[in-house]
């Protein structure tokens, strides 16, 4: 009887074992091969390479800048970091509806992970991160360091078939005046959506390849953002 019993307990025992490890095994398989934003890439695969800023402004926002991140499906991307601000940044590609719920997590504790599609810098830190976009769809490049997000440290990414020029938000203007020698253009321009500011006259930073395609007086379509803090002309029709 006390053999039936024992036996009986080590079957048990590993059975039990078993199941934990089948349980164990199911939660592992979550890794970043699996996320709807992508994959990992590889260094030496890299279609084109995204430069981006991380930083705090005199108005108090907190910023992520760069181009328009608008990506062809199956693009390998490099992100080139750069924190130049004066306090820790950090630079992650996920879903909105996942950053969401990491958000809270982190509100809960501040946790700083290793993961491929995340990268932390400290203030005058710099980075990178290669990603491969499997997929089609609207996800977000996020600050999720409690209170950052909500300063504005958030950008749509946009991935599709092809480069999602339908997604930018180009603005009419006309070109007031150019100085090439300080990369400036004056433009007399409509809304800008996208910087959530109304039609008016201003100064916008430009690079000498762009400047190049501009005449003053000229009837423009353009994209602009903030480049390093300043306006800046982006894309140009």
């Amino acid at each position: 009887m006390k053999k039936l019993l024992l036996s009986t307990a080590i079957t048990i025992m590993f059975a039990s074992g078993a199941f934990a490890d089948v349980g164990h095994a199911k939660k592992e398989t979550t890794d970043a091969s699996e996320m709807i934003v992508g994959m990992p890439g590889h260094s030496e695969k890299v279609d084109r390479t995204i430069d981006v800023i991380l930083l705090e402004n005199d108005d108090g926002e907190m910023l992520i800048q760069s181009e328009e991140m608008n990506i062809k499906q199956g693009e390998t991307i490099r992100f080139k970091i750069t924190n130049e601000g004066e306090l820790e940044h950090e630079f992650v590609l996920d879903t909105v509806e996942r950053n969401a719920e990491h958000k809270i997590e982190m509100a809960k504790m501040d946790m700083e992970h290793d993961d491929p599609n995340r990268i932390r810098l400290d203030a005058g830190a710099s980075g990178e991160v290669v990603w491969t976009f499997a997929n089609a769809g609207t996800f977000e490049a996020a600050c999720l360091i409690p209170g950052h997000y909500e300063s504005g440290m958030h950008r749509k990414v946009a991935v599709g078939d092809q480069m999602a020029q339908a997604d930018v938000d180009y603005t009419t203007g006309k070109i007031k005046k150019i100085d090439a020698k300080a990369g400036k253009v004056t433009i007399i321009h409509g809304p800008l959506v996208n910087l959530d500011m109304p039609a008016m006259t201003m100064v916008f930073r430009a690079d000498e390849a762009m400047i190049a395609k501009m005449s003053e007086g000229q009837d423009i379509e353009f994209v602009a953002d903030r480049v390093k803090g300043k306006l800046t002309v982006t894309q140009l029709k």
